[in-house]
């Protein structure tokens, strides 16, 4: 079998100005950060991003590295609205497709799928259509009704965090909710997907592991080691968001060069140097899970 194992700094060597890139995980949950990361120290530039945003967005969005957003909200959850984000928007710096969860959802399964679009009710009705003109009506075949065509949102790359994988690239997700990592996975022409914990391929033999695999792992095209890859955001079951950072990130954003101040600390660094940082990864395997 195949050994997918790769560093951070490889993946992103794989990746070129324009690409379109689809982050996992959903707001403050579960997103690959040391992933983006790596991404913000290196000099892509001009992506389209297609996220369920969080701080991956907003980061992003700071070093100036996104051309156009592709997304259904950007938010820390108990801080609604992600700050860096929102300058971004209120100064017209990017290009948005701004859609429903729903139809997001959609065109990712309609990439997965390798199918044109799905038809759908969802944005009927609705400013969707109005603020994204490119959208389509189609008629059924078997009534006189419209329906919203939800265009495939097709892939280069997708970037995943995960609980485990082993070297082949079988990933394993125990938290409560997958969110929409599997169709990240499939709708991407590469998934590479960072990991908590490397095991062999045996630990899915066992009890009912492989219960909790949920795309094949024809679809991961790397695997990355990073104990504590999603910091500051939550790995359940494995730890909670970081709260306190977040507070310290959000605070960034309203100070002058508080993005500068905050990517010198937290992001122009090594990952080991970034975890003894924010306290090393005994203190983030600490951080309570959220309860919402």
């Amino acid at each position: 079998m195949a050994n997918k194992q790769m560093r951070a700094a490889d993946v992103v060597a794989q990746m070129k100005d324009g690409m379109t890139v689809g982050i996992g995980g959903w707001g403050p949950r579960r997103k690959p950060m040391a992933l983006v990361r790596e991404l913000l120290r290196s000099p892509l530039k001009d992506l389209t991003v297609v996220a369920y945003g969080g701080a991956d967005v907003g980061m992003l969005c700071a070093a100036g590295k996104v051309k156009k957003l592709v997304f259904a909200f950007v938010s820390l959850d108990f801080i609604p609205l992600e700050p860096y984000f929102r300058l971004a928007r209120q100064s017209g710096a990017l290009e948005v497709m701004e859609i429903d969860e729903g139809m997001m959802m959609l065109g990712l399964k309609a990439a997965a799928m390798r199918a044109p679009f799905i038809p759908t009710r969802v944005g009927l009705g609705t400013d969707v259509l109005r603020r994204n003109p490119g959208l389509r009506l189609v008629a059924s075949p078997y009534d006189d009704r419209d329906w919203v065509a939800m265009p495939a949102l097709q892939l280069d790359v997708a970037l995943l965090h995960v609980d485990r994988a082993d070297a082949r690239g079988v990933c394993q997700i125990k938290g409560p909710d997958l969110y929409m990592d599997e169709f990240f996975a499939r709708a991407a022409k590469k998934a590479y997907v960072s990991c908590d914990e490397l095991v062999e391929s045996s630990f899915f033999e066992t009890g009912d592991e492989a219960r909790h695999v949920y795309w094949e792992r024809a679809h991961t095209a790397g695997v990355v080691h990073i104990p504590g890859g999603a910091h500051p955001s939550s790995c359940a079951p494995l730890y909670g968001f970081d709260v306190k950072h977040f507070k310290e990130y959000v605070a960034s954003a309203k100070e002058a060069g508080g993005w500068q101040q905050y990517a010198e600390r937290y992001v122009h660094c090594s990952e080991q140097e970034y975890l003894e940082r924010v306290g090393g990864i005994d203190a983030v395997r600490k951080l309570p899970l959220p309860v919402f």
